[in-house]
C-alpha cells in the first residue's frame, strides 16, 4: 500500500474478509472507503484497477473477475497455483486490453536493471546461480498447503525464476527440479535452461542460519562475473568501466515495480512485464512444483 500511495494512485477502496485489517489500512493509507464484500470492487465504476494480495488459492478467481470487469490487474506472487487457472487467466486476458501485472519485483531493482544494462553487450550465453536462504516455514503454515498456499516453490521461488528469465533475456526451454528428502519438500535446486543457451539455477533452501543474508546472485559471462549481495552490493569482476554499486539501504524494486504499473494504467502501452513472460514464468513455475 505505501508504494501505491508514493506513485500517486488514487486508493478508492481496501476489502479484506475479516473486516479488521482492511478498517485499519483504511484509515492509516486514508483509503475512501472499506468493504468486506470483493466483488463490489470489481463493479465499482470509480476503480479502473485492482490490486490483489490475498491468499494464494483466491489469487486466480480475482484475477479474472476483475479482467472481466474491465480492470486493470497487479496481483501480488504467484499469478495462479493450477494449470487450469493458467488456462483461464490466458482465455481471458488475450481477449482483453486491460494491463496484467504480477508483483515480480526483484527484475525492477536498481542494481538488477545495471546488470541488464551490463549483459546487454555480451552475445553468447550466460550461466547464472541464485542462492536463497530462505529460512524454514512449518509444514502446518498455509503457505504450505498445496491448496491454500500452493507451496513455497509457486508462492516464493517464482520470484527467482522470473529474475534469471528477465536477466536471460530467452525464454525458458527446460526445466527439472532436485529436492532433498524431507517433511516440507521446501528444500530445492532448481534448473533452468534457456533458448540462447544459457543455464540457471535456483538453490532455495530452508535449512539454513538466519545470520547469513538471504539472497545472493552470481552470475558468469564471457570470461566475466557479476555478484549481487541481498540487493546492497554489486561487484563486478571483469567488466572495463564497472567494478561496483552499493547501496545505504536494500532496494528490492517494489517502489519502481508498482510505479511502472501505475505509469501503464495512466498512459497506456506495454504493460511493465511483457504478458507472454509472465505466463511462462507462471507456466514454468507450475510444472516445477508439480515434477
Amino acid at each position: 500500500i505505501p508504494a501505491f500511495k508514493e506513485a500517486g494512485a488514487r486508493l478508492r477502496t481496501v476489502a479484506s474478509s475479516g473486516g479488521v485489517s482492511g478498517t485499519n489500512a483504511g484509515r492509516k493509507f486514508c483509503f475512501e472507503q472499506t468493504t468486506t464484500d470483493s466483488d463490489s470492487v470489481f463493479a465499482d465504476e470509480d476503480t479502473n484497477a485492482v490490486i490483489i494480495a490475498t491468499r494464494h488459492y483466491n489469487h486466480a478467481r480475482m484475477v479474472i473477475a476483475a479482467l472481466k470487469a474491465g480492470k486493470h490487474v497487479f496481483v501480488e506472487k504467484p499469478l495462479c497455483i493450477k494449470p487450469d487457472e493458467l488456462t483461464e487467466i490466458e482465455k481471458v486476458i488475450h481477449g482483453s486490453d486491460r494491463c496484467l501485472t504480477v508483483g515480480f519485483n526483484r527484475r525492477f531493482a536498481p542494481q538488477v536493471q545495471k546488470i541488464k544494462s551490463l549483459l546487454s553487450g555480451v552475445t553468447g550465453p550466460k550461466s547464472f546461480v541464485m542462492t536463497v536462504n530462505a529460512g524454514a516455514i512449518p509444514q502446518a503454515h498455509w503457505t504450505q498447503d498445496p491448496e491454500v498456499g500452493g507451496g513455497r516453490i509457486i508462492g516464493e521461488a517464482c520470484h527467482f525464476i522470473d529474475l534469471l528469465r528477465h536477466l536471460a533475456g530467452a525464454s525458458i526451454v527446460d526445466c527439472w527440479k532436485t529436492a532433498m528428502k524431507g517433511i516440507t519438500n521446501d528444500t530445492v535446486s532448481l534448473q533452468l535452461a534457456f533458448a540462447d543457451g544459457s543455464i540457471g539455477t535456483v538453490h532455495y533452501f530452508a535449512n539454513g542460519s538466519k545470520a547469513y543474508p538471504k539472497e545472493r546472485l552470481e552470475i558468469f559471462a564471457d570470461g566475466r562475473i557479476i555478484q549481487l549481495d541481498n540487493f546492497k552490493k554489486l561487484k563486478g569482476y571483469g567488466w572495463p568501466g564497472f567494478r561496483k554499486m552499493n547501496l545505504w539501504q536494500q532496494d528490492k524494486g517494489q517502489t519502481a515495480c508498482v510505479a511502472a504499473f501505475i505509469h501503464a494504467v495512466r498512459n497506456g502501452g506495454d504493460p511493465p512485464i511483457a504478458l507472454d513472460e509472465l505466463l511462462e514464468v507462471s507456466r514454468v513455475t507450475i510444472a516445477l512444483t508439480e515434477s
